[in-house]
């Protein structure tokens, strides 16, 4: 299996993991150079097996490109290549799954439901199986985060979707990304360290940390009705921490 992700790719971390555990070889397409030491995310992938590849900026934005995709198969051979994020249909099957699962463990019905969104597939996911009356919000932890709304609406329709899609029952949240991808300062550390203390519960720097700076943001301004049950997923990374000395 080769894939696609950058130096703090929680698909990297993950796909590394499942393909050690399953028993099949993969690849790691890293967009930029390659840094030594490797960040804790990246040197658990290679040390799981994942053999890396770096490309440029530039190379990696032609990582949808029909072909270039058949010029990474000529260069590593019979490989299944799975999209950046695993966003595609079956990415976006696994993560209809999410509110079903969720439902069932909460056992009350919910009226919003919260992610941190990289490449949009799991909130795709979401909104694919919300119920009319719910509503889903995907904190992106990118700059200008807003081309995700494209993104998003592009999944829903090749999944023959475009009703929901069109019904707008969900937005992406895009003034919580503290400058970019990885990017992080003062207020979001001490936001996280706050949350450690008061709930005994780890955020990520690049992806959960965002998400709950904003939603409490949010509910501070009062933005949802008093009385919405919010539900608030947190999608991992944690090995990201290691990064930032945090």
């Amino acid at each position: 299996m080769l894939t696609f992700g950058g130096a703090w790719s929680n698909h990297i971390y993950a796909t590394a993991a499942a393909a050690k555990y399953f028993g099949f070889n993969s690849i790691g397409i890293i967009r930029g150079e390659k840094h030594t030491p490797l960040n804790a995310t990246l040197s658990f992938a290679e040390k799981g097996g994942m053999k890396l590849h770096y490309i440029s900026r530039t190379e990696y934005r032609q990582k949808n490109e029909s072909h270039y995709l058949q010029t990474l198969k000529q260069q590593f051979g019979d490989v299944y290549i799975l999209p950046e994020g695993g966003s595609n249909t079956l990415g976006l099957q696994g993560c209809e799954e999410i509110i079903d699962e969720i439902s069932n463990e909460i056992k009350q019905p919910f009226d919003i439901i919260c992610c941190a969104s990289g490449t949009g597939a799991t909130l795709a996911g979401l909104i694919a199986t919300l119920k009319s009356e719910q509503f889903a919000i995907g904190f992106s932890a990118l700059k200008d985060g807003a081309f995700l709304s494209k993104d998003i609406e592009s999944f829903l329709q090749n999944k023959k979707m475009a009703a929901i899609s069109t019904a707008k029952n969900w937005r992406i949240e895009d003034n919580y990304h503290f400058g970019g991808y990885a990017k992080i300062n003062d207020d979001l550390i001490h936001f996280m360290q706050q949350f450690q203390l008061s709930y005994d519960f780890s955020l990520d720097a690049v992806y959960t940390g965002k998400m709950f700076y904003g939603l409490f943001d949010l509910i501070k301004k009062k933005t949802f009705k008093p009385n919405s049950t919010i539900v608030a997923i947190h999608s991992g990374g944690l090995q990201g921490n290691k990064g930032f000395n945090l």
